[in-house]
C-alpha cells in the first residue's frame, strides 16, 4: 500500500499543476496534428516539463516528435508513464489524445516530486503516432522500453473500465489492374478492375459467418476509377484486419487475400496486395489494474474491471504489453453510451470541463500507482510474475 503522506503531495502536485495542465490539454486539443507531426504538442510538453525543472530527450527512436524525461535513481525499478498526441484526420482530437498527454505529463509530475522517497525511476514517455503510425512500436525496436519494469496509460472512453481487450491488427492495401474500354460502345473487351474491387467486399461479406468473435474486417475503395465512360482499368481498396490475437488474425488474413485473388480471377484481372504489419493484442495486467483501481477508488472514481458490452479497437499499447508488464485503463469523458471514440461528439468531449477533471483523476491515480510500484518489491515481482504466466 501507498502512504497516506505520499498519496496527499501526489494529489497536491497534480491539484498545482493543474491550470499549466488543463491549458496544454486545450492547447492539443485546438491544434490536431496527424501522426509523426505532432510538432507544437511535442514542444508545449517538453517546455512545461523543463519549466518544472526536468530535462527532455527530443527526437528519440529516429522520431523528431518523441520525448522522454526522467527522474530518481538508475540501477533500480523504474516505471515508464505514457502519452499520445497525435490527432485524426478531419475529425481532430476524436480520440481524446489531449487528454492522455495531459494526465501522463500530470502523473511524471506528481511520481516525479516522491521518487526520491521510494528510490528507483520514474520515465516520461511521450509516443507519437498511435492513430495508425506505430510509435510504440519504433521505440521498442529502437529499445527504449528495455530496463522498464513496468509501463502504463489511461484511455478516454465512455465509462470507467481497468481493463479491456484491444485487438491485433493488420491492414491490407489492394490494386486491381485490368483493361479500359469503351463502357458503352465496347464494354465486352474491357475488364473491370472495379468490379474485382467491389466483388471483393461481397466475398469477405459472406466470409464473416466463419469468423470467431471478436474479429472485425473493414474497409473502403480508394480508387474507384477513372471516368463514367471507361471500364475502369485501375481500381483499389484498403482493409483493416482484426482479431483477438495473432493466431486467428494470420487466419482470417489469409481470407480476406483469398478473396481478393478470387475477384480479381473472376474479371479477369490482376491484384497485387501490400501488407503493412498493425499493432498486436493487449495483454492486460490485472494485477497492476487492480492496484490502478484500488487509488482510483480512493480518489472518490471507483470502476468495474471491465465490461462486456463494449466493442474493442487497436493500439500499439498492445505491442508495448508483450515486452513489459502494462495496463491501459478507460476513464469516462462522457455518458455511457453518449458517444465513443472516433465521432465528432467524443471530440468535444477531450475539450469539456469534464475531460479535464478526468485526465487529472488519471494523472493522480496513475502516479500513485507508478509510486506504490516502486516502494513495494512484493507488488512488483505479483506483476511480473503475472506477465510472465501470461507470455508462456
Amino acid at each position: 500500500m501507498l502512504s497516506t503522506e505520499l498519496s496527499k503531495v501526489i494529489d497536491a502536485t497534480v491539484d498545482e499543476a493543474w491550470p499549466a495542465l488543463a491549458k496544454l490539454s486545450h492547447d492539443i486539443h485546438a491544434n490536431p496534428e496527424l501522426r509523426f507531426e505532432e510538432h507544437k504538442a511535442a514542444a508545449w510538453i517538453a517546455e512545461l516539463l523543463r519549466a518544472r525543472g526536468h530535462e527532455v530527450e527530443q527526437g528519440l527512436a529516429g522520431m523528431p516528435t518523441a520525448l522522454r524525461a526522467r527522474r530518481g535513481r538508475a540501477g533500480g525499478p523504474k516505471i515508464a508513464i505514457l502519452g499520445e498526441y497525435d490527432a485524426l484526420p478531419d475529425i481532430g482530437h476524436a480520440c481524446g489524445h489531449n487528454l492522455i498527454a495531459t494526465s501522463a505529463v500530470g502523473a511524471f509530475l506528481a511520481a516525479s516530486a516522491v521518487v526520491d522517497a521510494t528510490g528507483g525511476e520514474v520515465v516520461f514517455l511521450g509516443t507519437p503516432a498511435e492513430e495508425g503510425g506505430g510509435g510504440k512500436i519504433r521505440m521498442i525496436e529502437r529499445g527504449v522500453f528495455e530496463g522498464i519494469d513496468a509501463a502504463m496509460m489511461f484511455h478516454p472512453f465512455d465509462r470507467d473500465m481497468l481493463a479491456h481487450t484491444a485487438l491485433a491488427s493488420s491492414w491490407l492495401a489492394m490494386t486491381f489492374s485490368g483493361e479500359p474500354a469503351h463502357a458503352a460502345a465496347a464494354p465486352h473487351d474491357g475488364k473491370s478492375a472495379l468490379q474485382a474491387c467491389m466483388d471483393t467486399f461481397r466475398l469477405i461479406d459472406g466470409q464473416r459467418v466463419r469468423f470467431r468473435d471478436g474479429v472485425r474486417v473493414h474497409g473502403y475503395v480508394t480508387n474507384g476509377g477513372q471516368a463514367v465512360n471507361i471500364i475502369p482499368e485501375l481500381a483499389s481498396c484498403e482493409f483493416s484486419v482484426r482479431a483477438r490475437d495473432s493466431a486467428e488474425l494470420a487466419r482470417v488474413r489469409a481470407i480476406v487475400e483469398r478473396c481478393a485473388k478470387a475477384a480479381a480471377l473472376a474479371s479477369e484481372v490482376t491484384v497485387e496486395i501490400v501488407a503493412r504489419e498493425g499493432y498486436r493484442d493487449m495483454r492486460n495486467n490485472m494485477t497492476m489494474a487492480r492496484a490502478f483501481g484500488a487509488h482510483l477508488g480512493a480518489l472518490g472514481r471507483p470502476a468495474r474491471e471491465t465490461d462486456d458490452r463494449v466493442g474493442a479497437g487497436s493500439t500499439d499499447m498492445g505491442d508495448v504489453s508483450h515486452v513489459v508488464p502494462s495496463i491501459h485503463p478507460y476513464l469516462a469523458i462522457v455518458g455511457e453510451n453518449e458517444a465513443l471514440c472516433h465521432q465528432h461528439a467524443f471530440a468535444a468531449a477531450a475539450a469539456s470541463d469534464r475531460g479535464v477533471v478526468t485526465a487529472m483523476h488519471a494523472a493522480k491515480a496513475l502516479a500513485r500507482t507508478a509510486v506504490e510500484l516502486l516502494a513495494d518489491e512484493q507488488l512488483r515481482s505479483s506483476v511480473k510474475a503475472e506477465w510472465s504466466a501470461a507470455r508462456a
